[in-house]
């Protein structure tokens, strides 16, 4: 029996480090930002030819639903969209999604590759031939497989994955390391064996419900009850706000006996900041101009300028990011883009803030 490819992209985020554009009804993968299309419709397309559109799902929050198929008309299967019942963290979600899929006709020798909704991957061709290279391994190997990144710089907001012995173009994943101080990130970066944890997880259904079974059983027995409730939500939710949250890094990936990782063969950014749109959108008139109508610039570069249909003058005045929407506008240095979260954690302590959110 042919396996099949499946791909499964995790859409259920409520992240604000993109407001006030971002919000908790519209988070960041629902928005356009590296081009005119949201990042979760790229992240669909992404897939190519290399998975048709009824072999790719969504899993997302209920609140989500309808922004999750406005982004995918086309992209993905006709009953594509996975609901999870409330946020239980990423192994919860990807126990229930495991669940649907084997409820809806797919095999436990079919694999299933596991991405994030909200990252610019510009190389296509090379981010299929690097998920085509791990199901190939994860097979052969009955293992885990994922994608980890070549570091630019000692980056202390991801976490890291230390390679162990090459099979090829494949590594054994030695250990993973949690997100290091900048010393620590300097040394990682200067030793070249490790790479940045992406986040992208490649495997049989089978293999991986096996990792849950060995180092996650708090969280596997839950996965015949889920899996006999498919089809009647209230029973779904019922089981499903009973498992305990947690993350399939620390629930599986750190605790698995064997993983391989194959180092990207493609570019990547997941967009932590406003600030990292630079690297990811030519620049205008020597300013990143994301989403605007027409602009003046005199004597102004390095700006970064979000303001859909509205016309944007800047007068001599650098490194700033400038965002208006129809209900707000943030201006602040390029380089204090990580106190967006200010902003948001001040709102929330306001009466009118929840509008805002």
């Amino acid at each position: 029996m042919e396996r099949k490819l499946i791909g499964l992209v995790m859409a259920g985020g409520r992240g604000t480090r993109f407001w006030p554009e971002s919000t908790s009804k519209r988070p960041k993968q629902y928005i356009s930002l590296a081009s005119a299309r949201p990042l979760l419709t790229e992240s669909l397309d992404r897939f190519g030819d290399l998975i048709e559109p009824s072999n790719r799902f969504i899993v997302t929050v209920e609140e989500q639903k309808t922004l999750a198929k406005d982004c995918s008309k086309d992209l993905c299967a006709k009953e594509g969209i996975i609901l999870e019942p409330s946020g239980r963290n990423t192994a919860p979600c990807i126990l229930l999604a495991m669940a649907h899929l084997l409820k809806n006709g797919a095999s436990k020798k079919d694999v299933v590759a596991i991405v994030p909704s909200d990252h610019v991957i510009l190389n296509h061709q090379g981010f299929k031939k690097t998920l085509e290279l791990c199901k190939d391994e994860a097979v052969a190997n009955n293992c885990i497989a994922t994608i980890g990144i070549t570091p630019t710089f000692p980056h202390t907001g991801y976490g890291y994955i230390k390679k162990g012995p090459a099979s090829g173009e494949i590594f054994h994943v030695d250990s993973f390391k949690e997100k290091p101080d900048f010393e620590t990130a300097k040394k990682y970066l200067t030793s070249g064996e490790y790479l940045w944890n992406a986040g992208i997880f490649i495997s049989t259904i089978e293999a991986l419900l096996n990792e849950f079974e060995n180092h996650a059983p708090h969280i596997y027995k839950f996965f015949t009850p889920l899996y006999e409730s498919i089809g009647t939500p209230l029973e779904t939710k019922k089981i499903y706000d009973e498992i305990p949250s947690d993350s399939i890094d620390y629930a599986i990936m750190e605790k698995a006996e064997k993983v391989l990782v194959a180092p990207a063969q493609f570019d990547w950014n997941d967009l932590g900041s406003w600030e990292a749109l630079e690297s990811v959108i030519d620049k205008t008139d020597k300013n990143t101009v994301v989403s605007s109508g027409n602009h003046y610039f005199e004597e102004s570069e390095g700006n970064i300028i979000f303001a859909p249909d509205k016309f944007v003058s800047l007068i001599n005045v650098n490194d700033l990011i400038v965002v208006s929407n129809e209900k707000s506008v943030m201006i602040l240095p390029k380089d204090k883009s990580q106190k967006v979260k200010n902003i948001v954690e001040f709102l929330k302590t306001q009466d009118f803030g929840a509008d805002l959110l």
